[in-house]
């Protein structure tokens, strides 16, 4: 079981990876693209790239909805079920991928990127929270994490002192949508196919983008073409990838642990910044770096009270 979760850390860490590096990516398509034009160009691409995948692994997993033994007669209704099962479950997933990336696009209009940053990822303080509503309880060990995360957010983040506005405002929107995003994946992804779910996710949020784009924004082809190395990043990696390794990270992990895992995204994006961009990152900030690791390493040990009452039945 530790292997396991273990192995799921790794995909998370990999996730942020990904999300952290392609701040370049997204900096240089908004010079050209529009926010909700950039997000339905790099969410439909990322269907396209784990359609193959969501097809070819459903023949030997039965949580997909092409298994082998749904073709049977006594297969077909658990057929329709697992279809019913994934077109709630994406397209949950879907809705509240699309409210975060557009409150996070439209909050930063108004705000500075790290202000920005550090609000949206509240998610780790949101998600537990939002969990005690699903009866998902924290460890003191987590709760000490999140805690130091945050803390450690700030140093990163900001630099020129904290006062709200309109941005700030809408930004939190965007981190209330990412919390309630992971806990819809923590929920559905032990139930389904990983590949399947992150696919009708992407769809849904693509084509929910597609129409702000074209009732808000002027969608132009020969910008898109323009910006196909960015958009072939986002796409590629940031949603086929990473939001994939996310669904199947978070099985078997406290939704809690995997969105401080995931928040890392923040870190690696001033370190991609500082060797990509060379935008030099200061002791403060590399003191909050630092505090986030410490707090990821911490939210991965045993709790305290677990090893107390395993010594104490091995003393008996």
């Amino acid at each position: 079981m530790q292997t396991v979760k273990f192995r799921h850390s790794v995909y998370l860490l990999l996730a942020a990876l990904f999300w952290g590096t392609t701040f370049v990516a997204q900096s240089i398509a908004m010079e050209t693209l529009q926010p909700f034009t950039y997000n339905a160009c790099r969410f439909l691409l990322g269907a396209v790239i784990v359609l193959p995948a969501a097809i070819l692994t459903g023949r030997t997993d039965s949580r997909s909805v092409n298994y082998r033994t749904a073709s049977t007669p006594d297969g077909l209704s658990d057929a329709r079920t697992s279809v019913r099962r994934l077109l709630s479950g994406g397209i949950l997933c879907g809705i509240c991928l699309f409210i975060a990336g557009g409150f996070q696009q439209v909050g930063i209009v108004y705000t500075t990127a790290g202000k920005s940053g550090f609000i949206t990822a509240l998610y780790i303080v949101m998600v537990p929270l939002l969990g005690l509503f699903l009866h998902r309880k924290c460890s003191p060990l987590i709760l000490l994490s999140i805690v130091l995360a945050v803390f450690g957010l700030y140093l990163l983040c900001i630099k020129e002192g904290f006062s709200v506005n309109r941005g700030d405002i809408i930004t939190l929107g965007s981190a209330v949508s990412f919390a309630f995003h992971i806990l819809s994946v923590d929920h559905y992804s032990p139930r389904l196919n990983g590949f399947q779910l992150s696919c009708v996710q992407f769809l849904t949020a693509g084509l929910l983008s597609l129409i702000p784009a074209f009732i808000t924004e002027t969608p132009s082809l020969s910008a898109i073409l323009s910006c196909w190395m960015p958009i072939a990043y986002a796409g590629i990696l940031s949603c086929g990838v990473a939001y994939t390794l996310q669904i199947l990270g978070q099985r078997d992990l406290n939704p809690s642990v995997a969105a401080l895992i995931m928040s890392l995204e923040s870190c690696i994006s001033a370190i991609a910044g500082w060797i990509v961009l060379g935008d030099a990152l200061s002791p403060r900030e590399l003191s909050g770096c630092l505090l986030m690791f410490i707090a990821i390493i911490l939210a991965q040990l045993p709790a305290p009270q677990l090893f107390f009452l395993r010594k104490s039945k091995l003393a008996g």
